[in-house]
């Protein structure tokens, strides 16, 4: 009975759920996480990046097993009421080439006062860097070996924004990625014809482990 708990999570490791299946694990619990969703959902960037060829949606947060999530920083301590609201909905290209990922910060991830915490800003990079290139690389995973971080302006809080990320460059089991964050437009900024401001830039290398082939499948796409 004692390794009871863990035979979910063992389960979970070994058969994750597709790309296709996140989208359809979270369910808002609330009037405001449901208008939160919809808006990533339904927002033109969403709409545009849905109809292209090539590129794989999905909330890849879900794929970790729901016992383990809160024991890990971005799948769990960090997603809820006023921090991450809800799970980031993200775009992959199949080849690794690039991702655009959409997510809403609450006032809970604050550093200064209705600013966004720098260190958030990092960590969101960090996993989204990474995951645009694990298509990439031979195995389909990787860790941080470095990563560069400008800031250019305060994010605020209660806001949707978007990071985008591309890989630059591929060499066996390195490759490397730049990226940002910027704010989300609303569709009438859109049609006005606005530009998104730039809030963070990132430049990263991320190295394929010796021992990746025998590594969970928690994050890479399937």
């Amino acid at each position: 009975m004692a390794a009871s708990p863990a035979l979910p999570t063992m389960n979970g490791l070994l058969n994750p759920p597709t790309d296709a299946e996140t989208l359809t694990l979270y369910q808002p619990s609330d009037p405001f996480t449901q208008e939160v969703d919809t808006h990533v959902l339904t927002h033109p960037l969403a709409v545009s990046l849905r109809a292209k060829p090539g590129f794989v949606e999905s909330r890849p947060h879900l794929k970790i097993p729901e016992p383990m999530r809160p024991h890990n920083l971005t799948g769990g301590t960090l997603l809820g009421q006023d921090k991450i609201v809800v799970p980031p909905l993200t775009f992959t290209q199949a080849n690794g080439d690039s991702l655009t990922q959409i997510t809403y910060v609450g006032r809970a991830l604050c550093g200064h006062p209705g600013i966004v915490h720098g260190g958030l800003l990092a960590t969101l990079l960090d996993e989204g860097l990474a995951r645009c290139c694990f298509p990439a690389l031979p195995n389909k995973v990787g860790v941080t070996a470095s990563l560069t971080i400008n800031y250019k302006k305060p994010c605020l809080a209660e806001q949707y924004v978007v990071l985008k990320a591309r890989t630059t460059k591929v060499e066996g089991r390195k490759a490397w990625v730049a990226g940002h964050i910027e704010t989300l437009l609303s569709p009438e900024a859109i049609e006005r014809g606005e530009v998104p401001v730039v809030l963070v830039e990132a430049e990263a290398l991320f190295i394929e482990p010796r021992n990746a082939a025998g590594m969970a499948r928690v994050y890479s796409s399937q």
